[in-house]
């Protein structure tokens, strides 16, 4: 439940920590906002708080055109919750209802539709339709303001069943036409360019984007992944075909220019932007628990806002995980990028402007038919890498980020030749766990030992604990410190 007078606090001191947590509703004006919004702050009286802003619009109040609050950061409570109700919402952030139906998301989660609507409309004031509702109206606007395309292919790109069903969504979220909002945009100077979408992905601060994006190009995979200093590039493979999104943070955000084969892949592409940097962390809340731990404290004040680095497609990482088992950083990409240059995907003109970009990763259902006695890497890694990529191929392990996670962490200790480490460590990267420690780590060994504390498995086990529910985090300092120039260059995950 949300509290008023707390939520009220947070809204006079326009504290954007809170955008994404909570909208504020004003009664007298029938608008919604983010908690930051720059108007005048409403008396106490006139304004009511929903967890969501499909919860408002159920309510009858549009969005204001000032603050956006559709562009929030997302909630951090759903990465880390791990119940029926955080699943949902991290599987509908995917756009799982555009594509699977109500019907569909509800068997992925072993519920009945029923069952479903009323546990959603319980914690967030708005079922699952609801929900998509109020993530079409937002893809639409952002397809509509950023992209050339006809205003019938923006209504079906974003979802929608029917033309007049997009028009009326959009006049009800955003008391406009969608004509309006292209004409608006024209004169914003924010004209689309063809063949390209340029986002803001909001960042919830402090945020260290560049720490980040170093961390993800010393693994980057040559031909699917690329870094200059500035920009993080990638291919993508979506649902309806395939991507390249080029990455680069900013004071307050991250710009995201995607080049879509089918622009109903926006909402994957920016939900796996998002998860591939961390963007809706509380990294202030994690910042605090961990700058009180006296060891650690040095390490936040230096680098505040450290993230934890997603993945873009579960299978691909789980392979990177198995190729990575106890090589060095350059033999990984090595072998990685022979198994991209053997049966990687090759780019289509998607992927022409984005420099050093020739293919994808290969998909679990290619490797699955590989003979492991031609992967270049021990026999007994190879089986395990064809074992793991046919599990992922068959759904028998689901590597999706609204997976329950305990049931694959089991899955994937119950296959030969994955350890504990690979397990939490799949856990931290793919299924999104802040609260995963990799107490055995090579990396978390050589950092504490740099700290001047005991880095055996048990003692770092051990300390840990204080470190909950944000262990990931706190390993991400160790590695920081683990990779700092005087350390061996071997990879600590």
């Amino acid at each position: 439940m949300l509290d008023h007078e707390t939520c009220y606090r947070a809204v006079n001191a326009r504290d954007p920590r809170f955008d994404g947590w909570f909208v504020t509703a004003v009664t007298t004006t029938g608008i919604y906002c983010r908690p930051s919004c720059p108007a005048t702050t409403p008396k106490r009286r006139n304004v009511t708080f929903f967890p969501t802003a499909a919860a408002a619009q159920l309510a009858g109040f549009r969005a204001c055109r000032r603050c956006r609050p559709d562009a929030s950061p997302g909630s951090p409570e759903w990465n880390v919750r791990s119940d029926t109700v955080a699943r949902a919402m991290r599987m509908i952030g995917d756009g799982a209802v555009d594509r699977e139906g109500v019907a569909g998301l509800a068997a992925r989660l072993g519920y009945s539709e029923r069952q479903l609507h009323r546990l959603l409309v319980a914690e967030v004031g708005a079922g699952a339709q609801a929900l998509a509702r109020a993530q079409r109206a937002h893809t639409a606007r952002t397809l509509v303001e950023t992209t050339d395309l006809r205003l019938s292919e923006v209504a079906f790109a974003a979802g929608f069943a029917s033309i007049r069903q997009f028009n009326d969504t959009v006049r009800a979220v955003f008391a406009t036409t969608p004509r309006d909002l292209r004409e608006k945009a024209t004169a914003r100077g924010s004209a689309a360019v063809p063949g390209t979408m340029v986002l803001r992905l909001a960042t919830r601060q402090p945020f260290d984007g560049r720490w980040l994006l170093d961390l993800l190009a010393s693994k980057s995979v040559p031909g699917v992944e690329s870094y200059d200093g500035t920009t993080f590039r990638r291919a993508l493979l979506l649902p309806h075909g395939e991507a390249t999104v080029d990455l680069t943070p900013a004071a307050d955000h991250v710009l995201a220019t995607l080049r879509l084969e089918d622009p109903r892949d926006v909402v994957p592409a920016v939900a796996r932007c998002r998860r591939l940097l961390d963007l809706d962390a509380d990294s202030a809340a994690v910042d605090e628990l961990l700058g009180a731990d006296p060891l650690l404290a040095p390490l936040v004040r230096d680098l505040p806002g450290v993230r934890v680095p997603g993945s873009v497609d579960g299978a691909e990482m789980a392979v990177k995980a198995v190729i990575g088992q106890q090589v060095s950083v350059a033999g990984a990409r090595t072998v990685a990028g022979r198994l991209v240059t053997a049966y990687g995907k090759p780019l289509t003109r998607t992927g022409g402007a984005d420099g050093g970009l020739t293919h994808h990763f290969p998909t679990a259902d290619v490797l699955a038919s590989v003979d492991p006695e031609t992967l270049p890497m021990p026999r007994a890694r190879a089986r395990t890498l064809v074992r793991l990529a046919a599990a992922a191929a068959n759904a028998e392990i689901d590597l999706d980020p609204g997976a329950d996670r305990d049931e694959v962490q089991a899955a994937l200790l119950a296959m030969p030749g994955i350890g504990t480490w690979t397990a939490d460590y799949l856990r931290m990267r793919v299924l999104g766990d802040p609260d995963s420690f990799l107490a055995s780590d090579l990396g978390v060994r050589r950092g504490l030992e740099r700290l001047g504390a005991a880095g055996d498995p048990r003692a770092a086990a051990d300390r840990a604990e204080a470190w909950r529910p944000w262990r990931s985090y706190a390993l991400m300092h160790l590695w920081e410190v683990a990779m700092r120039p005087t350390a061996d260059r071997k990879d600590p995950t």
